[in-house]
């Protein structure tokens, strides 16, 4: 049975990566047609990133009615599904944040809710049930203050379906490709919470706490001082010290749940019952001072991330009709120019079309040194749809111009420049729960009712021991202090939030905790050869006529024929040849024919010229290469050079070389990164082995795998992972997506400027240089050292204090002081990543 393959683009733009649920979604109702055998993520043509690909049956379902399917689908996910990512102040700590997240499940019409501890809400919503105005109400129904925007809108640019397919193919397999469609996105900021006192509310009640708890603990001793008026002020200190615990217990309550707070304030009623006023006191003092220093401690990490958004200027100075006006950047439209002063930030993603200067990049980058930037050739020329502009031409918004005025001509709009972006995944990534979050949530699903438990049975101790109820009744208080899992719950999310915004800060964007964990345990790195390892820009190094041809006659037929070819060793042929002959006159060759992986064909004058590799040659016909010839460029290619062999008509007239050399830090990187514990790394590249071989004796490599296609990458892939485990995938994000999704991690290089390396790889270095690469592993390293610590410590705490309860060693007081010391120790201790230097 006859399979057709076709490609049908629907585009989803709003779609964060092909991990998204509503791709799942897409997947699964198409894969309930009969006809559909299968659907998976693909490969895209063309640098269009990871696309739907679906297996099916042409005798069942014809190509119109596929493409039709696909595209009604997609319609209905738009129109059905939506997605918010939402800033909110008020989320006090990441119980709270858990609290909010059950809450808001319970509500009809919202399908997946993540609350992050430091303020952004991501909520997954069924659009026929409710809408973005009437979740943000829910937000503000929570205590939550909502980021002041009005309804989201959708993603502006438009679905454009094809009108025919791109390419249609005979071949063994059916596939039929389409992407998914537009979500929708908000986000505000803000993080900080208040109240009649300002946003420091909960640290001055504690302090009050503290104060009236001292004073009355003072007064107890003098004999003069009736002692209501001690009881007096503890009165007041569990008051203040109570306030945000008992609200916060009431809201746990009334959504149906036991969290810590619900916990300490049955301990402090236990003591105020068995009239130890002061333990209960002291246990809310010190509760409630450790909730607000917990809060600050956050806060600084929150800061940090928060710092990228203040990054882009609020005004810009549009040039326009011969004059120079100041405008809001939301007013910036793709073609403006603008003009950027000396020492200002520019206001937009753009190139330069006048001026020249040195711009601070590190902002975006993370790069210390300025870039300087220089005009473009052609001022006038669209370039919103160019991959490929040079850096030295580009600039970013929130990047800092130097000395000289430049002029920029915007290519992205401010929603969606790279800062903008950048700012919108580091959002993203903070809802995204880690691999070790995710286990500590489910351990406190069952550690807290069994505490609960524990506690009971404890309250029962005088009825087979020799002792008062108040001595039981005391000593399980003192157990549900000990046993309340503080520091657990806050261990881990502490170090994601500080990994993410470190790394954010030193131009690298981690996105969420599952990657930040994954790039610590990696012990083999695959990496993609061209642009990654290399310069990615070949070079004409030898010009080897045969017989009676001179060099000059031989480059004259190379560049002729490789000018019509966009392949990039075509583009270096032409670009190195016309530059060894300024002042000669290139014939024009015409009817290109390409044979992929091996070389092209074509006709020149009357003559058929063919330049390829060796294989070319050994399938085309019996008018093979002699020896002598095979000879010489098995020598070229030993030297790691990509030679070209030329054939006119049938005889062979000559070889060119051209070697892409290595990056000059290549070497040095590689070397940081064994000494990181990296065992394994691993070239994968379309070249020849001996060219593979040569580039990875160069630079250190330990494994060089060649002449591999795209899908045999992915399979290289794959086997990697069977035997390390553990591989990232280093890339551009553009050719390599296929390779970086079956990895453990992926890997984009110079994501700055590139939407498809922002939103398929799980981590983007936004500079092009590689040696940003061990900064990354080393941070998230040290991330998973810090998690492990904490961990550590707040199960150890818990696993000491509960017998030492249990026996009488430790009284509530002792408990309370160990508890919070504990919480306070990890999330100091998670801030420490905030500080990493590689």
């Amino acid at each position: 049975m006859e399979k057709i393959k076709m490609q049908i683009p629907v585009v989803l733009p709003g779609v964060p990566d092909e991990k998204d649920a509503c791709v799942t979604r897409l997947i699964q109702r198409m894969e309930q047609q009969d006809a559909i055998q299968k659907a998976h993520v693909a490969e895209g043509k063309d640098g269009q990133g990871p696309q739907l690909c679906f297996h099916y049956d042409p005798d069942l379902l014809s190509m119109d009615r596929i493409r039709s399917i696909a595209r009604q689908e997609g319609e209905d996910l738009t129109r059905d599904f939506g997605h918010l990512l939402v800033g909110v102040e008020g989320v006090r700590h990441t119980r709270h944040a858990r609290q909010i997240e059950r809450s808001l499940r319970r509500h009809e019409g919202l399908l997946d809710v993540s609350v992050s501890a430091s303020g952004p809400v991501r909520i997954e919503y069924d659009k026929t049930v409710t809408s973005g105005a009437a979740i943000r109400q829910l937000l503000r129904d929570e205590g939550l203050r909502v980021a002041d925007k009005d309804e989201e809108t959708a993603n502006t640019r438009k679905t454009t379906p094809a009108e025919s397919p791109d390419h249609i193919h005979k071949e063994g397999a059916g596939h039929d490709h389409a992407e998914d469609k537009a979500h929708e996105h908000s986000e505000g900021d803000g993080h900080e919470h208040g109240g009649i006192l300002g946003k420091n509310t909960e640290l001055y009640f504690s302090l009050i706490c503290g104060a009236l708890l001292g004073a009355g603990f003072g007064l107890s001793y003098v004999d003069s001082v009736p002692a209501w008026v001690s009881l007096a002020l503890y009165i007041g200190a569990y008051g203040f010290g109570g306030y945000f615990t008992a609200k916060e217990a009431f809201e746990t309550i009334r959504a149906g749940g036991f969290e810590i707070d619900f916990l300490m304030l049955v301990a402090a009623v236990g003591a105020a019952i068995l009239g130890e006023w002061a333990e209960g006191a002291l246990l809310l003092f010190l509760f409630s001072l450790g909730h607000a220093l917990e809060n600050y401690a956050m806060g600084r990490a929150r800061k940090s991330i928060a710092a990228l958004a203040d990054l882009a200027p609020k005004t810009a100075l549009l040039k326009k009709d011969g004059r120079t006006e100041e405008v809001g950047i939301e007013t910036l439209a793709v073609g403006d120019v603008i003009a950027v002063k000396p020492n200002s930030k520019i206001f937009a993603d753009g190139v330069v079309v006048d001026g020249s200067s040195s711009v601070n990049q590190a902002p975006i980058t993370g790069e210390s040194v300025p870039v300087d930037k220089t005009a473009v050739a052609d001022p006038a020329k669209e370039y919103t749809a160019q991959d490929d502009i040079r850096d030295e031409n580009r600039v970013f918004a929130g990047t800092i111009n130097g000395n000289n005025t430049l002029e920029v001509k915007v290519i992205k709009a401010a929603s969606d420049s790279t800062l903008s972006r950048l700012v919108r995944l580091v959002n993203e990534a903070q809802t995204q729960k880690s691999p070790t979050q995710r286990f500590t949530d489910k351990f406190e699903r069952y550690f807290v009712p069994s505490v609960l438990g524990l506690v009971a049975l404890l309250n029962l101790a005088f009825l087979v021991v020799d002792e008062p109820f108040s001595t039981s009744f005391y000593r399980a208080m003192a157990v549900l202090v000990a046993a309340s899992p503080c520091a657990l719950a806050i261990s881990t999310p502490s170090a994601v939030l500080s990994g993410v915004a470190r790394a954010a800060r030193g131009g690298v964007l981690i996105k969420g905790g599952r990657p930040l964990e994954d790039l610590g345990v990696l012990t083999a790195l695959a990496f993609d050869k061209t642009g990654t390892l290399t310069e990615g820009k070949p070079k004409l190094t030898e010009v080897v006529p045969f017989g009676e041809m001179t060099k000059d006659d031989l480059l004259k037929t190379a560049v002729a024929v490789e000018n019509l070819s966009d392949h990039p060793l075509a583009k270096a042929v032409v670009r190195d040849g016309k530059e060894r002959l300024p002042d000669t006159s290139i014939p024009e060759a015409k009817n290109l024919e390409a044979v992929q992986g091996k070389g092209i064909k074509a006709m020149l004058g009357q003559d058929k010229i063919y330049i390829g590799n060796l294989e070319l040659f050994e399938t085309l016909d019996d008018k093979k290469p002699s020896p002598e010839v095979v000879e010489k460029i098995r020598a070229m290619e030993a030297e790691g050079q990509t030679t070209m062999l030329i054939r006119r008509n049938d005889d062979y007239i000559g070889a060119l070389a051209l070697m892409d050399t290595p990056r000059p830090e290549a070497r040095a990187t590689l070397a940081e990164l064994k000494e990181l514990g990296i065992r394994r790394m691993i070239m994968l590249t379309g070249d020849n082995q001996k060219v593979a071989d040569a580039v990875a004796k160069e630079i250190g490599l330990t494994d060089a795998w060649g002449s591999l296609l795209p899908e045999e990458k992915v399979d290289a892939i794959k086997k990697l992972k069977e035997e390390e485990a553990k591989v990232a995938m280093v890339g551009d994000g553009v050719n390599d997506a296929p390779a970086m999704a079956n990895s453990t991690v992926g890997i984009a290089m110079g994501a700055a400027g590139s939407d498809v390396a922002l939103e398929t790889a799980d981590i983007a270095l936004m500079a092009d240089k590689l040696e940003t690469l061990p900064f990354a592993i080393g941070l998230s390293r040290k991330a998973r050292a810090i998690i492990r610590q904490n961990l550590w410590v707040s199960l150890g705490i818990v696993a000491m204090l509960i017998p030492a309860t249990i026996l009488g060693v430790a009284n509530i007081g002792i408990a309370v002081v160990v508890h919070e010391g504990s919480t306070l120790l990890v999330v100091f201790n998670a801030l420490r990543l905030l500080a990493y230097k590689k």
